[in-house]
């Protein structure tokens, strides 16, 4: 699993435990909400229960059994006594792994605040049941009881409670991936804390989740910031539970902007508190993360030990998704050890877990590194079907921000047409009053009537003048917008949405009767290339999204030389990019692709004090295919071309991989040839063509790296190139 998306065990522990995600849990352990005491309270009960949620966060059984023993002593105390109490009881059972008794803890709370009519005492117990449900992987019904729960504390005066709120539901926007909704939430709990003079752990725990959310937003220089005021904070309170948070959360930083010594040192630091504070869920995460770091580092030996070893943790508190991310880690650093089969049955256990917990962020980062791991120890198809998966999910969470991002554009265009439809209504007011003045003075004195009309006059036409630029600008915004529909901001090529009504509109004219359908030969036909970038993500990681960004500028661009000024060239999605040639020479299909691969490979990125070279690989073919005399329609000729590329990126990289044609259709479906396109090429219904790029085998002068593949013969078919 990649130390970016794995730190964030380390970042979700932020304030105690990995599985709250960037939310929830944390929340309650860090932010547990404890409003001052009233007068009329029994000062020392009262005290005596912030003991205990303290000492809960890090020994959760002992806190328990004392926890108990007061139980009989709140039986008369006011309200916020026994609700703080059950609130309390709620949070030890679910750390303590009861998770059972700690929901009914919770429902007994909310029940208790409806019979009082508290919104306070109600907020408080849907946050607390949200907590556990949350800790039972229920992720969409704990998410709404937090948004029931910011409802409900709307208008209460408990500046702690609505602190708790604001930094409960901030975490559960960026659950969501919705991170300027998170944003705005925890920056409003944070500036609610620094106002809570009577609890300083309020400050210490909205602090950590706001340097969490920043981690994950890549504002290094903000999380910096905010955890230089979190260590400042944690140290006063001169606990040593408090700081090993702190530490988690520092390393969770570190590891995500390439800091691996300061981050293997604040988790060293961190787990030897925790040992001595007997806390054993935090030292299960603290072990995951030190296995993650041993992961970059590939010594896998070592990585292995401390996944086993936070296993064995779990067992003892019933972690669950601590549990998953340490078997993630296992199964790579086996996979690192040659241990094929256990290492595969570890990493499906902990993805297992990210699918039940809906974390698509995290399920995709451990999809991408496990089809690579499977491609370094040769399970070629393992690594196929991985990387399927991971670009669905891809395509999913692309084609989501991409709504996202029209969502914001259309609303900012909404805003000021607001705007200048509230100024236009003020200048109608304004010459609807001036006029009802003109008719009192043109009673009143005649002889001004001329002037008073020419002065109307003068006020009409300049309000035509203004309406007409109103209209003007209007015309030209909505060009704006439909440009920016239409285009990928970033590479300024088409967008997936354009060329699919693009294709659309010439469905038809790609389907020509059967009988006026040219022959194979010489002739001219479409083609479609599909194309992605070798090993993008390393670029990313190694440095940093600007760099991968000019690497996706540089490739469109190269495009637009290699290819004509008629060819539609459109950003697919993430690093993938699709050609399309409306006309070409059907035996210049494959020159295409070779001057696409080395066109690519032989530019140099100057990058800071980098110089960047890539390679991609591409999939293609001619369009439209017509097997059986029957034109497939576009989504499945892209769909075909897909599978082309990674049988490519299977097979080496930097090269191409073609489909030709078909042959004895009859015997067999598209349906089965889309299922496994080796396979079909193996039996002989598929021809293919690989193009190698520029550096890969070199040939005598005279020759092309253009190679038809034909059918293999039987004896043959174990050694073939695929």
């Amino acid at each position: 699993m990649d130390n970016r998306e794995r730190q964030l065990a380390g970042i979700r522990n932020g304030w105690w435990l990995v599985h709250a995600g960037p939310r929830a849990l944390a929340a309650a352990v860090a932010l547990a909400l404890t409003p001052a005491a009233p007068h009329a309270e029994p000062a020392s009960l009262y005290a005596r229960i912030l003991e205990v949620r303290e000492q809960s966060r890090f020994v959760p059984d002992k806190a328990l059994t004392q926890l108990l023993k007061l139980r009989a002593e709140a039986v008369d105390a006011p309200p916020a006594t026994q609700a703080e109490l059950l609130n309390q009881l709620s949070v030890a059972n679910m750390r303590a792994g009861h998770s059972d008794a700690a929901l009914a803890a919770a429902n007994q709370l909310i029940a208790y605040g409806k019979s009082l009519r508290d919104d306070a005492i109600v907020a408080k117990g849907q946050m607390a049941k949200g907590y556990v449900l949350f800790d039972r992987a229920e992720v969409e019904a704990s998410h709404q009881l937090s948004f029931d729960a910011e409802k409900t504390a709307a208008t209460s005066s408990n500046l702690a409670l609505r602190s708790q709120v604001a930094v409960t539901v901030g975490q559960t926007y960026a659950e969501m991936g919705n991170f300027p909704a998170a944003l705005v939430k925890l920056q409003n709990g944070v500036d609610m804390a620094r106002q809570v003079n009577d609890d300083p752990v309020m400050l210490v725990g909205a602090l950590n989740a706001l340097v969490t959310l920043y981690t994950q937003m890549k504002e290094y220089d903000k999380a910096s910031a905010a955890l230089e005021e979190l260590l400042t904070e944690t140290e006063k309170l001169r606990s040593p539970g408090r700081m090993a948070i702190a530490k988690n959360t520092e390393y969770g930083l570190a590891i995500d902007s390439g800091q691996p010594k300061r981050a293997l040192r604040a988790l060293l630091q961190s787990l030897d508190l925790e040992r001595k504070l007997g806390a054993e869920r935090m030292i299960g995460v603290t072990l995951v993360n030190l296995s993650d770091s041993y992961l970059k580092e590939h010594d896998y030996p070592r990585a292995a030990q401390y996944a086993n070893e936070s296993l064995r943790s779990t067992q003892l508190t019933n972690d669950k998704s601590v549990e998953a991310t340490a078997r993630v880690n296992l199964g790579q650093a086996y996979l690192g050890m040659g241990r094929v089969a256990e290492g595969k049955k570890q990493y499906e256990a902990g993805m297992a877990r990210y699918e039940q917990e809906n974390n698509k962020p995290d399920l995709q980062a451990a999809l991408r590194e496990y089809g690579e791991a499977l491609e370094r120890v040769g399970d070629l198809g393992g690594a196929v079907s991985a990387y399927h998966r991971e670009r669905a999910l891809s395509n999913e969470l692309f084609e989501k921000q991409r709504r996202q991002a029209m969502l914001e554009l259309q609303e900012k265009y909404e805003t000021e047409k607001k705007q200048r439809q509230i100024q236009l209504l003020r200048q109608e007011n304004q010459v609807k009053g001036a006029e009802i003045d003109n008719r009192r003075l043109q009673q009143r004195v005649w002889w001004l009537l001329a002037l008073v009309f020419a002065l109307a006059s003068v006020v009409v036409g300049l309000l035509y003048r203004k309406v007409r630029h109103a209209n003007a600008q209007l015309e030209v915004k909505n060009l704006e917008l439909k440009a920016q529909s239409t285009l990928d901001p970033l590479t300024s090529l088409y967008n997936r949405r354009h060329f699919q009504d693009f294709m659309r509109e010439r469905q038809h004219a790609d389907q020509p009767p059967p009988d006026k359908r040219a022959p194979h030969g010489d002739d001219v036909v479409g083609a479609l290339f599909l194309l992605d970038v070798d090993h993008f993500k390393h670029i990313n990681d190694r440095y940093g999204h600007a760099a991968g960004d000019a690497v996706l500028r540089m490739i469109a661009e190269n495009l637009r030389v290699v290819l004509r000024e008629t060819d539609m060239i459109v950003r697919w999605g993430g690093e993938e990019f699709l050609a399309f040639l409306p006309a070409i020479p059907r035996h210049g299909v494959d020159e295409v692709a070779r001057r696409i691969l080395s066109g690519i490979s032989s530019q140099v990125i100057r990058y800071q004090e980098h110089q960047i070279s890539v390679n991609v690989s591409v999939g293609f073919s001619p369009y439209p295919l017509a097997p059986a005399n029957e034109a497939l329609p576009w989504e499945r000729a892209v769909n075909l071309i897909d599978m082309a590329l990674y049988l490519a990126k299977a097979h080496g990289r930097n090269r191409a991989y073609g489909v030709r044609g078909f042959n004895n259709f009859q015997r067999t479906s598209m349906e089965q040839i889309e299922q496994d396109l080796e396979g079909a090429w193996r039996a002989g219904f598929v021809e293919l063509s690989v193009v190698l790029g520029g550096d890969q085998e070199p040939r005598p002068p005279g020759h092309s790296n253009v190679v038809p593949l034909k059918r293999p013969s039987p004896e043959a078919a174990q050694n073939s190139p695929l």
